[in-house]
């Protein structure tokens, strides 16, 4: 079933089109806000499908708002080196930002294995078929980000509070009790789940998994909006 799963993911991952590109970070000054995106599995590199959020944010926005994009293999297989890889990459794009931008308000935007990594780099990783536990940033570079949206997270746990969607089911690699997001976090938090996706539900429904910014785009971009200040 899991590999049925991932291999339909792949064919239709394939003909999604990315339209357009978020602006890149400026190298100087730091911009009042800095968006960090983690694209899905299979996309090619660059922000994927979740830029669009992104570059809505960056034309709604009355502040200056740069991005950047994790550097990682988002591959299927073997899905656990590839998500350990991305984790360890968002962590140290996260903490190389915060400090060099102390004043900087962070978000972090994933989907699918782009928004697994994203939570892993702030609450902890591995566990069970994804290999050792890791640790995340410290809380003095996670309690930096304001705003956290993923869409269609394998890590998905039923039942919390920042959960968004018709989703009532765990994710394929349900986030551990010890990998709990912190109490800081929780409410700058919207993961966004609907009944049957493949990945965060469980599911067989991989269209659901593929279209997440056609339901909630709008939605995800004004929490943000409403995180960073305007």
């Amino acid at each position: 079933m899991f590999s049925k799963a991932f291999t339909s993911f792949a064919i239709v991952a394939s003909i999604v089109v990315v339209a357009g590109s978020p602006a890149p970070a400026p190298v100087s000054p730091c911009a009042a806000v800095h968006i960090i995106a983690a694209r899905a599995s299979t996309e090619l590199p660059g922000a994927g499908i979740i830029g669009a959020l992104v570059e809505q944010v960056q034309k709604e926005s009355s502040q200056t708002v740069s991005t950047s994009n994790v550097d990682y293999p988002a591959l299927l297989f073997p899905y656990a080196t590839s998500s350990a890889s991305g984790t360890a990459a968002t962590k140290t794009l996260l903490t190389n930002q915060a400090n060099n931008c102390p004043n900087q308000k962070i978000v972090l935007v994933g989907y699918s294995q782009g928004a697994h990594i994203i939570g892993d780099a702030v609450a902890g990783g591995g566990g069970g078929a994804l290999g050792a536990t890791t640790a995340p940033v410290s809380a003095s570079i996670a309690n930096r980000v304001v705003a956290i949206v993923q869409m269609g997270d394998p890590r998905h746990v039923s039942g919390k509070s920042y959960n968004r969607g018709t989703s009532r089911n765990q994710g394929l690699y349900a986030r551990l009790s010890s990998q709990e997001y912190s109490a800081t976090l929780q409410p700058r938090i919207l993961n966004f789940c609907d009944s049957g996706d493949t990945f965060c539900d469980s599911g067989i429904d991989t269209i659901a998994h593929l279209t997440y910014l056609s339901r909630y785009q709008d939605t995800a971009a004004n929490f943000i909006l409403s995180q960073i200040g305007g």
